[in-house]
């Protein structure tokens, strides 16, 4: 006679899972009576085969049709994969091209991150069906956490910044990692650990600490370094022809970085002042008369490293120099820098100079002023992908304004489609407009050192110049 094996069916466990034996041995586990008789075919046992039930009989399935378990999987899995693929883009491009070194470390740990969020979804998949790895419900815990550090995160660096897609994803990732996470505490998802409670000081000690690394290299020594560039202009040797020719005096100008960071140069700007008098027959103040004016840092866009400087003589021309009443001649620098630690400048920048019919088409789409001769704009990216997200595209526009005796030049960032009006009849108002982008980027303009010196001396010196130059009668 032929031995019958025995057919056991234990008690659900907490999944709503009852284990199926055949002879002592485990065949597996089944959430429905459907389930069940799938798990005996597939044992050769024939319908009508005795069973013998613990913990309830062939109608307690608590799982039943397992809906709600299939429904927040699926939606944590589809999670884990949306967080995934911002996380790997931000890790890839600051692990290789953030600007600093806390940066790279920065963009190396995010990276890291999206592979534990890929690995959350593929344990996804096991910790809500048969749980057959034990670590599964760790990794999924452990992907939830990092999914509601990254919304929150992308939520507090977006304070104060314009409301993106990327605003959108952080709230979602927020609600639904704190719903999820809610979830598993209650499940107590992390029971496949030995020690526990010693393993989340660890993960809080070292997240603690790295928090506080990037903090300080992010942060604390950017802001505690700043730029120091130095500019100026000297007069050198001047030289006439012959009485009533034009007069021509060399000026040397020059920039140059005197501290310990890297800046772009955008742009820059020297004027040549005729001083006259200080008093007028009539009683009021003489004006200075403009001889010249023109930048002197070519190409736009250079980087100035620490150390290096830049220099340039220009000739200036003075026509009918014995007619001027000028005391001196004052020659003055301004360049405009902004902080290569903190921004990327493309190349396209140098060759976006608009001017002439170029800057009239633009100037009916841009809001530009009428006096403006010279336009060089660009986009430009943050320090890092994790700022790109948080801010979104900026945009660098450099007017050169022509206003008077003193032509200047304006600088703003902002988004492509968030402007700031250019106001050239109130130009502290535009300054003050622009002031947060100037203490984000470290936009600075800076004046250099005053070069003058007496108009009739440059007139004996290119007399003299003359003499000498004339050969003996």
């Amino acid at each position: 006679m032929p031995i019958t094996p025995e057919i056991t069916v234990g008690a659900p466990d907490e999944l709503g899972l009852r284990n199926v034996q055949i002879g002592g041995k485990t065949l597996g586990r089944a959430w429905s009576e459907r389930e069940l008789r799938r798990i005996l075919d597939r044992a050769g046992v024939e319908p009508g085969h005795a069973i013998h039930w613990f913990g309830g009989g062939p109608t307690v399935w608590p799982d039943g049709g397992g809906w709600r378990r299939r429904t927040i999987g699926g939606l944590m899995f589809v999670g884990f994969l949306a967080t995934t693929y911002p996380l790997f883009r931000i890790g890839v491009s600051d692990s290789a091209d953030a600007l600093t070194y806390g940066g790279r470390i920065a963009g190396f740990t995010v990276l890291v991150a999206s592979m534990v969020e890929l690995a959350a979804a593929g344990a996804c998949v096991d910790y809500y069906a048969k749980r057959r790895w034990p670590y599964s419900g760790v990794l999924v815990f452990a992907g939830v956490v990092i999914a509601l550090l990254s919304g929150v995160g992308l939520l507090l660096l977006q304070i104060g910044e314009r409301f993106t897609g990327y605003s959108l994803i952080g709230i979602s990732l927020t609600v639904g990692s704190s719903m999820a996470l809610v979830e598993l505490v209650k499940a107590r998802a992390w029971k496949g650990l030995r020690n526990p409670r010693r393993i989340a000081i660890g993960a809080v000690v070292s997240t603690l600490l790295a928090v506080t690394n990037l903090a300080y290299s992010q942060i604390y020594v950017p802001y505690v370094k700043s730029p120091l560039v130095e500019s100026g202009a000297e007069f050198r040797e001047a030289n006439q022809e012959k009485t009533g020719r034009p007069l021509y005096v060399t000026v040397h100008m020059y920039v140059k970085n005197a501290g310990e960071v890297p800046v772009y140069v955008l742009d820059s700007k020297y004027w040549i002042h005729g001083v006259p008098a200080s008093s007028r027959p009539d009683g009021g103040v003489a004006k200075e008369e403009l001889i010249y004016d023109g930048d002197f840092v070519v190409p736009v866009g250079r980087v100035l490293n620490p150390g290096e400087e830049v220099a340039q003589d220009t000739v200036v021309e003075v026509d009918a120099p014995e007619s001027k009443k000028y005391e001196a001649i004052r020659a003055q620098t301004e360049v405009y820098v902004i902080r290569k630690d903190r921004m990327k400048l493309p190349p396209e920048y140098a060759s976006s100079a608009a001017q002439g019919n170029h800057l009239k088409r633009l100037a009916k789409v841009e809001n530009i002023p009428e006096n403006a001769t010279y336009v060089l704009q660009s986009d430009i990216s943050n320090s890092s992908e994790i700022l790109n997200v948080a801010r979104g595209r900026q945009r660098i526009t450099i007017l050169r304004i022509s206003s008077g005796q003193w032509p200047r030049v304006v600088v703003e960032i902002s988004p492509p489609h968030d402007r700031i009006d250019f106001d050239p009849t109130h130009p502290i108002a535009t300054a003050l407009a622009n002031e947060r982008s100037r203490n984000r980027y470290g936009l600075s303009s800076v004046r250099g050192s005053t070069a003058e010196t007496p108009y009739q001396e440059l007139l004996e010196k290119a007399r003299a110049v003359q003499k000498q130059a004339e050969p003996p009668k």
